[in-house]
């Protein structure tokens, strides 16, 4: 079996660059080379990745590779080239009247939560962005790396937030929200304002799936992530019969750590406004997924970078709830990015 850097050493230097990555609940790892046929319906058997926009706007989101390797995890290269790149200000005007007609969709009563990204950008001055691959995996089994390359333009991340595993009439989620550093744990533990954005988005779980099956919410706790610690909530459903992928996917994304509540076509749209007002990248957030040997699995694309051609983005996102403040949020977004920047071996500011 290969390991994951032999693999895109492989591929990197054949004629067909387009490829996906992601890491399964049993830690191993599916690659996929293109190219790629392209369906609209969830495949009945054999493997294929799902890969679509935070909008679902991809009419045929199931990509069916022309060759699979099932591949170990590895550490993190250690001799990978740097890239050098000249990173924008990131100021805070646009944010911060986003989060102004936030508090106000609040206020009226429209909205009790929405997710709004701010994504610092770069140019790469110097270095292959194909080097970012070489920091994928090693950060430990809390993890999934996850990518999608196609020509000059991609992502990948390594995410912490399964959207869901379905897995012989057993589906599993988390509820991963609230959001510290590290040496802030101990009062983290007791932050009403975390805990309560925290049980907005498991209780919202629990109720968009306690009409598919028997559902058990298990005790919160804290996952350490190393720079930053989560609440963390483990949910699993007993389906009530065969489920459609697809409808699954639309019935949980967004998450409700990463979509607005209640989540209602207005309430989507508006998300995806403000979203796109803040020059977000169109795959943060979004739901990635392989289908094999009958098993789905789909992650949460978050601590990731963005690319295309030059230029380059690293985005976060928080939970925007009455008891939100600007400054801390705004701080909350920093930590997020910078975390993501140490783990691909980029320059933090």
């Amino acid at each position: 079996m290969l390991s994951l850097e032999e693999t895109l050493s492989e591929v990197l230097t054949s004629a067909t660059q387009d490829f996906a990555v992601l890491k399964q609940a049993d830690g191993q790892i599916i690659f996929g080379q293109g190219p790629f046929q392209e369906v609209a319906d969830c495949p009945h058997s054999g493997t294929a990745f799902y890969v679509n926009d935070f909008a679902l706007s991809d009419a045929k989101p199931w990509k069916i590779p022309s060759k699979i390797i099932k591949i170990v995890e590895v550490e993190n290269s250690k001799n990978s080239d740097q890239l050098e790149i000249e990173w924008q200000d990131l100021t805070p005007e646009g944010f911060s009247k986003i989060f102004a007609e936030i508090n106000e969709a609040i206020l009226k009563g429209e909205i009790e939560k929405s997710v709004p990204v701010a994504a610092e950008k770069g140019t790469i001055r110097s270095g292959d962005v194909m080097s970012l691959l070489d920091s994928l995996g090693g950060h430990g089994d809390q993890f999934y790396p996850y990518a999608w390359v196609q020509g000059d333009k991609g992502f990948c991340g390594e995410t912490p937030e399964v959207l869901f595993n379905v897995r012989k009439g057993r589906l599993t989620t988390m509820a991963l929200a609230g959001t510290a550093r590290a040496d802030e744990r101990t009062v983290f533990a007791y932050d009403e304002k975390e805990i309560r954005e925290h049980e907005f988005v498991a209780q919202t779980l629990v109720s968009k799936l306690s009409d598919i099956g028997m559902v058990t919410k298990s005790e919160r706790s804290i996952l350490d992530l190393g720079s930053l610690v989560h609440f963390h909530t483990p949910i699993e459903v007993f389906l009530y019969g065969d489920r459609n992928i697809d409808s699954l996917i639309k019935r949980l994304h967004p998450t409700p750590a990463l979509g607005p509540l209640p989540r209602t076509e207005e309430t989507m749209q508006k998300l995806i406004d403000w979203r796109q007002r803040l020059d977000c990248p169109e795959y943060f957030g979004a739901p990635f997924g392989v289908l094999d040997n009958g098993v789905f699995h789909a992650v949460v694309t978050i601590r990731g970078v963005h690319w295309q051609g030059e230029n380059i983005s690293v985005p976060s996102g928080c939970g925007v709830i009455e008891a939100s403040r600007l400054v801390n949020e705004w701080r909350e977004l920093a930590l997020k990015r910078n975390a993501v920047k140490r783990s691909f071996n980029l320059t933090a500011e």
